[in-house]
């Protein structure tokens, strides 16, 4: 037998009994103590500070956005002090939000995944925990920019001509409702409003409902969360929430109503193809593309309408990934990543949220079967674990193990506290403001 194969029979062995362990094992806890220590080992110098490039060892690959830089390690190193309740996770917190601080004011990108609302969220968080003021100041800079960026557009605003969660209009309003709680300011709800107005003018009619496009420029219609209806659809319902304003709720209704029209439904499931006109034969089955993300929007729809309809669909977008194969089998729309986005650890918090949800013993099971599968993947670095992986699916030999939360190790071990939390009794402390699941 191979070393690595010894490894991950290790993994698997230790964490299958996991539903039995006692609190004081931990071994999520620890298996995520061994990504940080990962991350703190390709640890760089810049100009700004000390922080962990994208891609280790290239210092080229420093970045600080939450999908892929160093805003992910921030929140991840946060949620290990409340787990390990160890200082020196702070420490390296404060470390990467005052990178984060340093470059606010050459940020260009108003994206919540990609740019400024992102880091600005990470800023808050850090804040929250450490109590630094310069963490708060900086976050509340960082708002004045996003209402002076702010365009009037048609009947309402936006940043860039981008309507999707991942860096347009969607997503900065959610972290605008998000700021809004923090800081008790009606005025942030008023700013998302306006977002939200000029969504529903961009949205397309077609087969009884709405659905808009990533941007107007782009060539495929990508419906799922990450880049299309489900995820403005989500931030509208959200919008309703918040405000109690119907027109938001049509909106986010007739999106779903799309949604539902164009799903495939085979086996009393739901997948929605990853985009037209190119690929309305493809399902991916993970947060960005996929039903684990698609989801959200089916349960923020049920919390808001108490209409079983909503739940039923997202308990069908739950079968299609549960009658999938996977984690054994690879398929199209679930490839060689673990990630947050794409992958097993974004599947797995989705199926934790809807069993905390429904209380269905099955989907926690499932949640566990495929963090046994993750962990086993994990690449030893010493006394270390990190991914290697294929973040795109069209470049199967693209392989690196990144740090960040959307695609790295921060994100994968973001996961393990969450899980780590739910055997501790405790809620975790940071909850991205898309997640339906986690407040």
């Amino acid at each position: 037998m191979r070393p690595k194969t010894i490894i991950q029979l290790s993994f698997v062995l230790v964490l299958a009994a996991t539903a039995g362990a006692t609190a004081a094992e931990r071994p999520y806890l620890r298996a995520a103590a061994r990504a940080a220590r990962w991350i703190e080992s390709t640890t760089v110098a810049t100009p700004q500070g000390t922080v962990w490039p994208v891609v280790p060892p290239d210092p080229a690959t420093v970045q600080s956005d939450l999908y892929s830089g160093v805003a992910g390690p921030v929140l991840f190193f946060l949620e290990m002090n409340r787990a390990a309740a160890d200082r020196s996770y702070l420490d390296k917190a404060i470390q990467g939000a005052d990178f984060l601080l340093a470059g606010l004011a050459a940020e260009k990108d108003m994206g919540f995944y990609t740019g400024l609302a992102g880091t600005a969220f990470a800023l808050e968080e850090s804040y929250k925990l450490s109590g630094l003021e310069r963490h708060r100041a900086g976050f509340l800079r960082a708002l004045e920019v996003l209402r002076a960026k702010a365009a009037k557009s048609g009947r309402g605003v936006e940043w860039t001509n981008v309507t999707d969660i991942i860096s347009g209009s969607s997503g900065i309003g959610l972290f605008l409702l998000y700021a809004a709680g923090e800081l008790n300011d009606a005025s942030l709800v008023t700013l998302a409003g306006q977002a939200g107005d000029r969504l529903i003018q961009l949205g397309r009619a077609e087969r009884g409902g709405l659905k808009w496009a990533m941007s107007p420029d782009f060539p495929r219609l990508m419906p799922n969360f990450s880049h299309g209806t489900a995820g403005v659809a989500y931030f509208l319902a959200t919008l309703f929430q918040k405000t109690k304003k119907k027109e938001y709720l049509e909106a986010a209704l007739a999106g779903a109503k799309y949604l539902q029209a164009v799903a495939d439904i085979e086996g009393d499931g739901c997948l929605i193809f990853h985009n037209e006109p190119d690929a309305r034969e493809l399902y991916y089955l993970g947060w960005g593309h996929g039903p684990a993300g698609t989801a959200r929007l089916f349960e923020r729809l049920f919390e808001v309408t108490q209409d079983e309809t909503w739940k039923n669909w997202m308990l069908k977008s739950a079968r299609s990934i549960l009658h999938s194969g996977i984690p054994e089998k690879q398929t199209p729309g679930f490839w060689n990543n673990v990630g947050m986005c794409c992958g097993s650890a974004g599947i797995a918090d989705f199926f934790l949220g809807l069993y905390l949800k429904t209380k269905d013993k099955a989907c926690l099971d499932f949640a566990l079967r495929l963090t046994v599968d993750l962990l086993s993947k994990a690449a030893r670095d010493g006394d270390n674990l990190k991914w290697v992986q294929a973040e795109h699916r069209t470049q199967p030999e693209l392989l690196q193990a990144q740090t960040g939360l959307m695609q790295g190790a921060a994100g994968v071990g973001l996961w393990l506290l969450r899980l780590d939390a739910y055997y501790q009794g405790r809620k975790p402390g940071v909850i991205l403001p898309d997640d339906p699941f986690g407040n």
